[in-house]
This record gives structure tokens, sequence and C-alpha cells, in this order.
């Protein structure tokens, strides 16, 4: 299966694009569950199916783009709109903490920023949770590491790792509506519905100081690559952590509705958490002082 990974991944950008598109649709039409949640979790932000449609195919070309993100060599173009953010941050001396909903290619939004700013402020660090199938893991083991990128475990011991990384003046990312396992967030309100949300985010900033910059990687059409588009945090992060993590899913609402075309609807965003050992990532940060 690896081989097959590799194979695709030579496969020029705007082929993916197109067998991706048709892959989102298939499993639009062919799940039932799919559909519905689709549906649903877009008419939650006020956006009919006619609104939001393209998504559908958004889906399905962030599935066949993966091999290509995770093992060609170099990553696909992608210009960075809004450098002066994380520019103005790192002139203050601070570390920085990239958030990121499941928009467009959030998997490269990574990779443009590490390969523009990694050389001269060190990697960017960011949890990786390996497969259970050992040949994706063994993919997805290169696809984390690249170049000027810190890939870190999903436990207490990578969340200290992301401390002292921001500490240090570096920078980490996180995906942050994405579902925490049980005990490792708290339920706040995500386009206007209670939805199970990590504390990480905040807790890293809350404890470290570091800047939040918002990032939405755009995926431009016929395979001509993407845009990343990087802005501050309009306000200060609020000092308690239930505002805080509030301030941050309304960020989240922010950066969708600027593309609602390429968000991930499909989603479970609203599941319960899964029951899991709390020494697992997203655990809340360790006390000041003993990270």
């Amino acid at each position: 299966m690896s081989s097959l990974f590799r194979l695709v991944s030579a496969l020029p950008l705007w082929l993916l694009h197109v067998i991706g598109a048709a892959l989102g649709w298939v499993a639009f039409c062919a799940s039932p569950t799919y559909r519905r949640r689709f549906i649903d979790n877009a008419a939650r932000a006020g956006y009919g199916l006619r609104d939001v449609r393209a998504a559908i195919a958004h889906a399905g070309r962030m599935v066949a783009e993966a091999p290509r993100l995770w093992l060609w060599p170099e990553p696909p173009a992608c210009e960075i709109h809004g450098a002066e953010s994380v520019q103005r941050a790192w002139g203050q001396g601070r570390g920085i903490v990239f958030l990121t909903p499941h928009i467009g290619c959030f998997e490269l939004s990574v990779q443009a920023a590490a390969r523009r700013w990694s050389p001269e402020h060190g990697p960017i660090t960011i949890l990786y949770r390996p497969a259970r199938q050992r040949w994706l893991a063994e993919v997805m083991q290169t696809a984390r590491n690249r170049p000027g990128i810190q890939a870190v475990p999903t436990t207490l011991q990578g969340v200290r790792q992301m401390i002292k990384a921001l500490r240090r003046g570096e920078a980490v990312g996180l995906l942050p509506d994405q579902v925490p396992p049980q005990g490792l967030g708290v339920w706040s309100p995500f386009f206007g519905r209670p939805a199970y949300t990590m504390t990480l985010a905040a807790r890293l900033v809350q404890q470290t100081g570091a800047a939040v910059i918002l990032a939405r990687c755009e995926r431009l059409p016929r395979g001509r690559g993407y845009v990343l588009h990087l802005e501050d945090l309009p306000q200060p992060l609020a000092p308690t952590l239930d505002a805080a993590v509030l301030q941050l899913n309304q960020a989240m609402e922010y950066l969708i509705r600027q593309s609602p075309d390429q968000y991930l609807w499909g989603y479970a965003r609203y599941k319960q958490p899964r029951a899991e050992m709390h020494t697992s990532a997203g655990a809340d940060a360790p006390p000041e002082g003993r990270a």
C-alpha cells in the first residue's frame, strides 16, 4: 500500500484534484450518515447545501492530495499572505501558536510556514498520533517529520516539549476544532452548539505568553497551488480558561466563514469525546514552572 501512495504522489496536482473531486462526491452520495452530518453541520452555521456544495469536492481533494503532501520531496507552490503578523510576533521575542481549523489544505499550513521561517526560528512543533496500520504509520512518520517540522507524541511529554519550544521563541501548530479525548477539553459553543473543545491551545498561550496566529490555507482551482493566509488574533486571549476556549472557537468560526466552501463540514465536530488515559496529549499543560 505504501508503494501505491508513492506512485500517487508523483501525479500532477491538477489530476489529483480531479480524482479527489470525484471521490468526494462518491463519498457524499454513498454514505447517508456522512451526507446528513455534512448538511446538518453546514445548516448550523447558516449555510444551505447550495452555499457549500463545493466543499463536497474539496473534501475529496484533501484526501487525494495527501500522498503528494506527505511524500513528494518539495511541497506544492504556496504563497503566503500576512507574513508581517508572524514577523511582528518574532520581532517581539515571542513564541507563536499557529491555529487552523479543518479547512482547505490544512496539512500544508505547517509545511509552508516551516519552509519560510524554520531556518531562522527553529522547527515548528506539532502533535502526532501514529496510525494503527503499520504501512500508514510509516508513511505518516515521514510526512510528519518534514524539514522544519518536529512531531512530538500525543502525550504529556509531547505537551511539555511544546511548552519548551514556545519558551525558546519557536512555534507550534494545532487544529483547535479537533475533538480531544474525554477529560482533556471543555464544552464550548461552536456555531451555536456545545462542542467538546481542546483546552491545550489556550493553556499554551496563557502559560508562555506566545502570540496566536490564525492560519487558513486556501486551495486554488485547477491545481494552481495554494495561498496561506495568516493574521493575528483580533484581541488578546482572555485570561480565564472557559472564555479563552470560547474566543478561540469564535476565531475558528471566523476563519471558516472566509472559505466555507473549503471546510470539512462532514467532520464529526459535535461527537462525544472518546475515553482515554489522561497521559494523552491535550492533557492540560503542566502547571507553571513544571514543564
